[in-house]
């Protein structure tokens, strides 16, 4: 033990231990007797375990043994609504900015005060104040305590209807340039998606381009996996308002989407690309850019019976929407060539849901006769 501490249950356990079982095992009972032990019940440290334990080791120092420092006092919610208060004060602004991140990084109970003390709040507000005035220092560092502390759901709703800019401000910093770039856009990003999903239908459709341009440049760019992730999802809650598919395909987002896909990504990245681009078909725009792209055709058929279920419902739709409205004679010939006919016919002989199986055989015969010589209308049953 490093630093002992004795929990309301009689028992004593290391500090780092305990709160690792409580905060980041979500476990509610005493370890060892299994009485209750909420989160929130106090850990008192058990001074004189730890000056027995300090004593040990300086009396085995010979054998290599090094004493164990006093701790420091763990850090509480004053102290946390101190901090909030020198945020706003310019001359330690970044300072304090600096050791809200530390903080939020040591552990599980700093970060839970700093939620009860409205610290995800005041980084928001620093990020709007960033944009407003246009300045850059600190942001790397709020996006950072954001990036170890979860926005709560009502908080965040409630910061949309008092500051109506945020959505523009995470814009804003997408544009930026900035030493640690991939770092700090995918936090914006991990951000932006927390904000989106809490946001109401008619924010969703006043979105503007600046904001389809500045993902699609990140993207473009290159940010991590979970930045990609948030990215995709933002893009799908977006996607049902037909304006924003309109404002998606003019940022070029159908050719970048399918630029991620062909470097094979992770099955649920797979899936999000797919349903993006399964609403971003269903525009005239949308799927003369799908078509553009000389791999597109190729990697979505290629999905099929490869991924999941999901992949394969979104990659049949897309299919589907490009054969009945922009199925000229380069496109079925493409699509025989590259063997989406081909997946097409697998899927009406292996085991998948009913309706896929119909999509398919409507595809089938919507473009019988272009594809009848082909060598795998042969072994398909029921076409």
């Amino acid at each position: 033990m490093k630093d002992p501490v004795t929990a309301i249950t009689g028992i004593t356990y290391d500090r780092e231990s305990i709160e690792q079982w409580l905060f980041t095992s979500k476990n509610t009972t005493c370890p060892v007797t299994k009485q209750p032990l909420p989160k929130d019940s106090d850990l008192t440290p058990n001074h004189t375990l730890r000056r027995l334990i300090q004593a040990w080791c300086t009396q085995n120092a010979s054998h290599g043994i090094d004493r164990i420092p006093t701790p420091k006092p763990p850090l509480d919610k004053f102290q946390v609504q101190k901090l909030v208060k020198h945020l706003w004060q310019p001359e330690i602004q970044l300072k304090t900015i600096r050791k809200l991140e530390i903080l939020a990084a040591e552990n599980e109970r700093n970060r839970k005060y700093m939620v009860e003390a409205g610290v995800p709040k005041a980084m928001l507000i620093f990020i709007v104040t960033c944009f407003k005035q246009g300045q850059i220092d600190g942001l790397e560092e709020a996006f950072g305590v954001l990036n170890f502390i979860r926005i709560p759901s009502a908080e965040t709703k409630q910061f949309l209807v008092e500051n109506v800019h945020i959505i523009e401000s995470l814009t804003w910093v997408l544009c930026c340039e900035m030493k640690n770039h991939v770092t700090v856009k995918s936090h914006t990003m991990l951000v932006l998606k927390t904000i989106i999903e809490a946001t109401n239908s008619s924010v969703l459709e006043g979105l503007k381009p600046e904001f389809f341009n500045g993902i699609v440049r990140v993207l473009r760019s290159g940010i991590t996996q979970q930045g990609i992730k948030a990215a995709l999802h933002v893009f799908l809650e977006a996607c049902p308002w037909g304006r924003n598919k309109i404002l998606m395909v003019e940022a070029g987002t159908v050719f970048e989407l399918i630029e991620l896909e062909l470097g094979f990504p992770e099955n649920r990245t797979t899936e999000l690309i797919l349903g993006i681009l399964f609403h971003l078909c269903s525009c005239p725009d949308g799927r003369a850019q799908f078509i553009s792209h000389r791999g597109s055709i190729a990697v979505v058929s290629t999905r099929i019976l490869r991924v999941s279920a999901t992949a394969d419902d979104r990659a049949v739709l897309i299919l589907s929407m490009i054969c009945k409205f922009s199925g000229t004679y380069m496109v079925l010939q493409e699509m025989l060539k590259v063997g989406a006919v081909s997946k097409l016919c697998s899927l009406l002989q292996v085991d998948c849901a009913k309706y896929l199986k119909d999509k398919a055989r409507e595809i089938l015969r919507l473009h019988f006769e272009e594809w009848k010589d082909s060598p795998c209308f042969g072994g398909s049953q029921g076409i």
